[in-house]
């Protein structure tokens, strides 16, 4: 493998870039704070990567400490990467730049693709609490770990385990939520968001 490039500058942020900064990595780290995923599960949701590019990436992110690969026993024998304690460690790096980057969305463009999971750390910078949250869109549905701090944030697809609360919204809701046009709970207010679920956290969310 060729040596990993660097700016060669005695500075953090620059450190920093040296391991996360080439095109695609911070998208793979968000794709595995779902947990671990296939390599043919991650080039279908990373739309646009290349399979060299990808298989590049990651090989370079497991030589840097964030990802580690493992082969899952049978039945499944497939080979997964999954992010390391130092890979966690990069979601409120993505949490920064999804806020800083609310600006930059603006309306969808034709191009543009999307999938209902990529929603999940913008509605989990909306959140407060603790419990596994399913959110139903019509794009789909995810689901999020609020306050998890080890394993996976979020997770495509329906919860795992009976949910503390559902929250069912459309996707223009969900976009404008995600855009900071429209706080959460003032949307849960107007109607726009509905909540259901006995849990405290539930409770919390309909009367924020």
């Amino acid at each position: 493998m060729p040596p990993r490039r660097s700016y060669d500058q005695y500075c953090s942020a620059a450190r920093a870039l040296d391991v996360v900064g080439d095109r695609w990595t911070l998208l793979i780290v968000r794709e595995l704070l779902a947990g671990p995923r296939r390599y043919t599960d991650l080039h279908a949701d990373l739309p646009g990567v290349s399979t060299d590019v990808l298989a590049s990436r990651l090989k370079d992110m497991e030589r840097d400490g964030l990802t580690t690969r493992r082969r899952l026993p049978p039945p499944g024998a497939a080979y997964v990467y999954e992010l390391t304690g130092r890979g966690r460690e990069l979601l409120p790096v993505l949490q920064a730049l999804g806020t800083w980057g609310q600006a930059e969305l603006g309306e969808r463009r034709p191009t543009d693709a999307v999938r209902a999971h990529w929603f999940a750390l913008p509605m989990l910078r909306a959140l407060e609490g603790e419990g596994l949250v399913e959110v139903r869109l019509d794009e789909g549905c995810f689901h999020l770990h609020v306050g998890a701090t080890d394993g996976p944030v979020h997770g495509d697809g329906p919860a795992p385990a009976d949910p503390d609360a559902v929250l069912t919204l459309d996707t223009p809701t969900c976009i404008a939520i995600g855009r900071g046009d429209l706080p959460l709970a003032e949307a849960i207010r107007g109607g726009h968001v509905e909540v259901t679920g006995d849990s405290p956290l539930a409770k919390q969310l309909r009367e924020a």
